[in-house]
């Protein structure tokens, strides 16, 4: 079966405001007040927590603590499960998209370096867990993006052919995941790295899911 995965953070949904409100909870529990911004910090948001305490420590001049790292990490992800879907909104279009794959026949994953647990609540509490045929995390195997074994076996779990796949994405990430694997890999310009992603050289990029079903059927048929 053909396949479609999908990033989740900044390419199915918007997610950073709630990201950056549960790093800004560690960051005023050490008492230095709220050091991320939704809107400037969105794109470091969603590179993960540990970018994000490094990012506010940086800002304290304290680039390297990376024990206050470590300390901080359980308490930022126990934060963020406590308020996973506050701000955070689907992008326009991305469900239409989902289900128009499922109706041709393609089966819809997706493979995030979020801890699965919290990319299943998240999902869960959005309403559309059960509208992908697998979901992938950081920590449901040994490895994860950019290596393209975390891809691989997403497609497996969803019953696909590892042959005819591809991965929507919004990062660097995504796409050394996909030059890894040797499949191609579609780019949104709607997330926070905007059109910066035609950089990577994906094999195509798309500015909104309208778009989509296109791309698939020129990339995997």
């Amino acid at each position: 079966m053909r396949t479609v995965v999908f990033d989740l953070d900044g390419t199915l949904a918007d997610t950073s405001a709630d990201l950056v409100a549960a790093a800004n909870t560690c960051f005023r529990a050490m008492g230095v007040g709220d050091l991320l911004d939704p809107a400037r910090d969105a794109g470091t948001a969603l590179r993960g927590g540990r970018a994000m305490l490094a990012l506010g420590l940086e800002r304290l001049g304290r680039a390297d603590d990376l024990a206050e790292i470590d300390r901080n990490y359980p308490l930022l992800l126990e934060a963020y499960a406590g308020a996973i879907d506050v701000h955070t909104t689907l992008y326009p279009g991305a469900m239409a998209a989902v289900d128009n794959l499922r109706a041709g026949g393609y089966g819809v994953a997706i493979c995030t370096n979020k801890p699965e647990g919290l990319a299943r609540l998240l999902m869960g509490r959005l309403g559309v867990l059960d509208s992908f045929h697998a979901l992938t995390g950081a920590d449901t195997l040994a490895v994860r993006k950019p290596d393209p074994e975390h891809l691989l076996e997403t497609v497996r779990r969803a019953g696909g052919d590892t042959a005819r796949c591809l991965l929507v994405g919004d990062t660097v990430t995504d796409r050394e995941t996909s030059r890894a694997a040797g499949v191609p890999s579609v780019l949104v310009t709607f997330g926070p790295n905007g059109t910066s992603v035609h950089d990577l050289e994906p094999e195509a990029t798309i500015a909104h899911y309208d778009e989509l079903a296109g791309v698939v059927t020129r990339l995997i048929g």
